[in-house]
């Protein structure tokens, strides 16, 4: 821990980029010695090792939420759940899980993590990228088709996708990592169990 005390100001700029409580910034901002993007990360840390510490506790509470995209041509239903009702009806968590809607219409993944994925699913891929790399050196070709197939699970997953909020930003969030962010908040565990999409005419 550096000597560094971080300014009032500078406490509430760290906890509207990230939302994390005021003493997490506070601590995060003096270990980091006032710089922001260490300390976000910092942030980014903690709230991943408590999510990890909630996780095995069971969440049976939460809201089904829906979006319709302007026009009406994409809309979603997803579900998020927690531990209790209280935290259900909070506006943290309608916020994320509305969030979460709004992020599914416009980037449109297909499972909810990379583990979901079906293996035939799988196979259908590599076969395809096996076909895509018959130029590359036998010896790489494997490794080749391995790596493509982690790059699309990663663009098919929603836990891995980067939250549509934040591609502007120079560190966008996953989807995972907001969603640990939210539960460090909220000191509950917090799981996305499934949704769905619908697209006009698909």
């Amino acid at each position: 821990m550096s000597d560094y005390t971080p300014s009032a100001k500078e406490v509430k700029a760290l906890r509207d980029r990230t939302g994390a409580g005021m003493m997490d910034c506070k601590a995060a901002l003096a270990e980091s010695g006032g710089d922001i993007e260490q300390a976000t990360d910092l942030l980014r840390a903690k709230g991943a090792a408590d999510a990890a510490k909630r996780a095995g506790r069971e969440a049976r509470e939460g809201i089904v939420d829906s979006y319709i995209h302007t026009g009406g041509r994409v809309g979603v239903l997803v579900e998020v759940n927690c531990e209790t009702d209280f935290v259900a009806r909070s506006d943290d968590f309608t916020a994320f899980v509305h969030d979460l809607a709004l992020h599914i219409a416009a980037m449109n993944p297909l499972f909810v993590s990379s583990d979901d994925v079906p293996e035939e699913y799988k196979e259908r891929e590599r076969a395809v990228y096996l076909a895509q790399s018959e130029d590359v050196d036998e010896r790489f070709r494997d490794k080749a088709v391995e790596g493509k197939l982690v790059k699309h699970l990663k663009e098919i997953a929603l836990l891995d996708q980067e939250f549509v909020r934040d591609q502007a930003e120079k560190k966008p969030r996953s989807i995972e990592e907001l969603r640990a962010e939210v539960a460090s908040r909220l000191g509950e565990n917090v799981t996305i169990r499934r949704f769905v999409r619908y697209e006009l005419g698909g």
